[in-house]
């Protein structure tokens, strides 16, 4: 298998990668409690047309909808045995969009958390996650992704557990976590500890970073800790499209295409090599992000003054690393994404 990831990235000065998923499918007619998975096959001309709008719109990589795909995930649908199948599915409807797009297309498998704690605290086996992740990278594969794409991790055992299953799948990867609670993920790892992390695993991820939290400013600040750990792997930003706002029975997110033109210019200045959007990010945000991203001369890497200025202020008054505080900018941003 090519790794075609591994050659734009090295090729390029940087690679845009999708939008929103799930904001994506609940427009087009997704019910809260359903598992977007199963459209993969009851509904694969709307994952083909979910695909397609990240391609027209630049994307140079673009998310399988497999997020909730491991066994653990779609046993809540009574489709655990059907783990494989669905990320094969997944894969192939993006190969074939891929494959047509006149261009170098990376088709990322995507791979979410099993939605389990993991022993101590509970009952989730390294042994298990592993097994669960490696069905579901097999599926992935089997179906034609390039790489695959771990995202919106909050554990380092369940990190590394991709990691592992990975290697075992024989395929590239890359890995992010989701940085919600004062720069830090919901079990406490910071930017400067995923750093310290992907330099220790055996089978390193192509690259790595952050997806989701509470908006575009608090990512940026811990794509800043990514750059300050002076780790030589290239970094993901994939930041929401503004705060969730729950508007006439929906969650809207307030970020405009403008906002996220201007996250993306930061992003890449702060030393980001693959620049896309997570929940709320829309096809007109990407386009406006592409426009952007070719038109704007690279510049320094932003301050944190800089960034609040252009993008608005940050939820808490730290990282959580101790090293980047923005001089107590508490203001009306953030609210749990």
């Amino acid at each position: 298998m090519s790794d075609l990831l591994s050659k734009l990235m090295a090729e390029r000065d940087w690679l845009m990668a999708d939008g929103a998923t799930g904001t994506t499918l609940f427009n087009m007619g997704l019910q809260s409690g359903d598992a977007p998975e199963l459209w993969n096959v009851d509904h694969p001309d709307r994952i083909a047309k979910l695909y397609q709008g990240a391609v027209d719109a630049g994307s140079d990589i673009f998310l399988t909808n497999s997020f909730g795909g491991t066994r653990a995930r779609l046993k809540l649908h009574n489709a655990q045995d059907r783990a494989h199948e669905l990320s094969q599915r997944a894969a192939e409807i993006g190969r074939e969009v891929a494959d047509k797009a006149g261009r170098p297309v990376v088709v990322a498998g995507s791979m979410g958390p099993t939605g389990e704690i993991m022993v101590p605290m509970g009952a989730l086996t390294h042994a298990s996650a592993v097994e669960m992740f490696h069905e579901q990278a097999e599926g992935l594969k089997a179906g034609g992704a390039d790489v695959l794409w771990v995202e919106t991790i909050s554990s380092d055992e369940e990190f590394k557990a991709a990691a592992e299953a990975a290697k075992l799948a024989d395929m590239p990867w890359c890995g992010t976590m989701s940085f919600d609670t004062a720069g830090r993920t919901m079990m406490g790892f910071t930017s400067a500890d995923l750093a310290a992390l992907v330099a220790r695993l055996d089978h390193p991820p192509l690259a790595f970073g952050a997806n989701c939290g509470v908006g575009a400013s608090d990512l940026l600040r811990t794509v800043l800790g990514f750059r300050a750990s002076g780790t030589e792997i290239p970094y993901i930003a994939k930041g929401n499209a503004g705060i969730p706002k729950y508007v006439d029975g929906h969650i809207h997110y307030d970020g405009t295409p403008d906002l996220m033109a201007k996250y993306a210019v930061l992003a890449r200045d702060a030393g980001a090599k693959i620049i896309g959007g997570c929940c709320g990010t829309q096809a007109e945000h990407l386009k406006a992000m592409r426009k952007a991203l070719e038109e704007t001369p690279r510049g320094p890497a932003p301050t944190l003054d800089r960034i609040a200025a252009e993008i608005g202020g940050f939820s808490s008054d730290s990282d959580g690393t101790g090293d980047n505080e923005p001089s107590g900018r508490r203001t009306r941003r953030r609210s749990r994404g």
